[in-house]
């Protein structure tokens, strides 16, 4: 991946292309993240990021004169708010074959009151139902939506698909967004993947069979819809006890056979010193009977 620096930028490309807008080719180099456009000095018309490794639609300066941006065959799946300051004018905006998951993502771009040509063709979020009547409603302005003309018939479906309060209901059921990463996600997915284990299963089986009114149902609902299994807390603290017993069975154990190693030193100590002191009273014992035999002498 390439670094888009003011030197790659000075560097590129740069002509009068076939509708006589001034372009700047930035075109496969793999950059990875739009930034120092300011070197750009606000000078073309038309900028071409295509073919890069593109993530997310926005690091734009102020750039008054930007009409055209190119941006296809990237990674985009995200779009920045606040374009509608950056680029004024913007016209036309190529997002062709780039990775667009969900309606709701596209709302960033209603608020640029200038667009009239949106490609998203082979982004994911073009099989969603009801895509094109929900970014004709959004944008209404727009001319060109996947290169083909916006029809009056599809402004007046539109309109009305999305009219009152059912309709902004509607929009609002329709326009999910896609979840950024956080740490841990995938783990998380992991295990929502794996699901309850039969332990889990047979206590959840229990516990309704246990219930005995429709509070207690409703209790268990509530549980359950918030990820706690019922009575998965008593096995573990069941489990926890017997691990203190098995713990402070092994202490006593442990305790006693340090005890019992005690003692059997004590003996051996005990049996040094009755050793010693019987071999003295024998020392005694000997001088006593050598001394009369030293006076008889």
């Amino acid at each position: 991946m390439v670094k888009l620096s003011a030197e790659l930028i000075e560097q590129a490309a740069q002509y009068t292309n076939p509708v006589r807008d001034r372009e700047l080719d930035l075109r496969g180099y793999k950059i990875p993240v739009l930034e120092n456009l300011g070197a750009t000095l606000d000078q073309f018309d038309t900028i071409d990021f295509s073919e890069n490794e593109i993530r997310k639609l926005d690091g734009f300066p102020l750039l008054k004169r930007l009409k055209t941006v190119l941006m296809n065959n990237n990674r985009i799946c995200r779009i920045g708010e606040g374009l509608e300051h950056c680029v004024p004018n913007l016209k036309e905006l190529v997002l062709t074959n780039n990775n667009i998951q969900e309606l709701g993502d596209l709302d960033p771009l209603a608020s640029i009151k200038t667009l009239t040509l949106l490609s998203l063709l082979r982004n994911p979020v073009t099989n969603k139902k009801h895509y094109r009547l929900y970014v004709i409603n959004k944008i209404p302005q727009l001319r060109v939506l996947d290169f083909q003309k916006v029809k009056l018939k599809e402004r007046q479906e539109a309109e009305k698909m999305f009219k009152g309060k059912r309709g902004a209901q509607l929009a609002k059921d329709i326009a999910k967004r896609s979840k950024t990463f956080t740490p841990g996600a995938t783990l998380q997915m992991e295990k929502r993947k794996a699901g309850p284990s039969q332990a889990d299963v047979e206590a959840i089986k229990n516990a309704i069979a246990s219930a005995t009114s429709l509070a207690e149902v409703e209790r268990l609902k509530g549980l359950l819809q918030s990820g706690q299994i019922p009575g998965r807390d008593m096995r573990q603290g069941h489990a926890g006890m017997v691990e203190e017993e098995e713990e402070e069975n092994e202490d006593d154990i442990a305790h006693g056979g340090a005890m019992v190693q005690m003692e059997e030193a004590a003996g051996e100590d005990d049996g040094r010193e009755g050793e010693e002191e019987g071999g003295e009273e024998d020392d005694g014992e000997e001088m006593e009977e050598d001394t009369p035999m030293n006076g008889s002498a």
